[in-house]
């Protein structure tokens, strides 16, 4: 009886390694494949710029300053308006209104007066005429606007970013053409591809001459637009 189990046993666990060995190698393991990143840059004027500005005025009273501020505000809204900036694009960033002191060493703190400040985001569409508009905006809010920076920015990248995308690919299927050549392969189907990001990059570059000696000029350099896309291909 003994004998008789351990041959019916030795059958069956034979019969399971010929099993198992009649599945293929590769069965439950992906095809060949080739996974590679590719990037694409290309080269574009900005055309659109973005200023920050803001009206201060110092005066005795809280109100005064207040409404002394919001007057130069409103000629600072009219000159845009003039230049044909739409309200969206005209954006309050702060308001505020606190008291300021002077400081010296016989007297001590002295409050001087109360001041008013409101900020505006402003963005100009057509940045070739971003010079003028702040030109405009100065001329409207005299001695009380302040300028707190200025940035050149695209606006409509599609274009840009197209281009980038298509030196992306090709990129990629170059770089693994090649990697394929040294394995003794061929690039089959794409498997799948994801585009990883596509940053926005600026690097200054000389613009064209103002139109006037005086007139403020806006230096809009190029832009950078970067997309970068990991692509996998089946080996033949």
């Amino acid at each position: 009886m003994k004998r008789l189990i351990a041959s019916i046993s030795a059958l069956v666990l034979a019969s399971g390694v010929a099993a198992y060995n009649a599945i293929p190698a590769n069965a439950a393991d992906s095809p060949r494949h080739i996974t590679v990143n590719g990037v694409g840059t290309s080269m574009v004027t900005p055309d659109a710029v973005r200023f920050f500005a803001s009206v201060s005025v110092l005066a005795k009273t809280n109100k005064e300053a207040l409404s002394s501020a919001s007057k130069s505000a409103n000629a600072v809204r009219s000159a845009l308006k003039v230049e044909a900036i739409a309200t969206k694009d005209i954006k309050t960033s702060s308001l505020t209104v606190y008291p300021e002191y002077n400081y010296s060493q016989n007297k001590g703190q002295q409050l001087i007066g109360y001041r008013a400040t409101q900020s505006f985001t402003v963005v100009v569409r057509k940045a070739e005429s971003a010079g003028a508009v702040i030109d405009a905006v100065v001329d409207a809010g005299g001695d009380s606007v302040q300028l707190n920076g200025v940035s050149p920015f695209l606006a409509n990248g599609a274009a840009a970013t197209e281009k980038a995308r298509e030196a992306a690919v090709a990129d990629a299927r170059s770089r693994a053409n090649s990697y394929a050549k040294y394995l003794g392969a061929s690039l089959g189907r794409v498997i799948f591809l994801t585009e990883v990001n596509a940053p926005v990059y600026t690097f200054p570059m000389v613009s064209e001459k103002a139109a006037s000696a005086d007139a403020t000029q806006i230096d809009l350099g190029e832009t950078e637009v970067t997309v970068t896309v990991t692509v996998r291909w089946s080996l033949n």
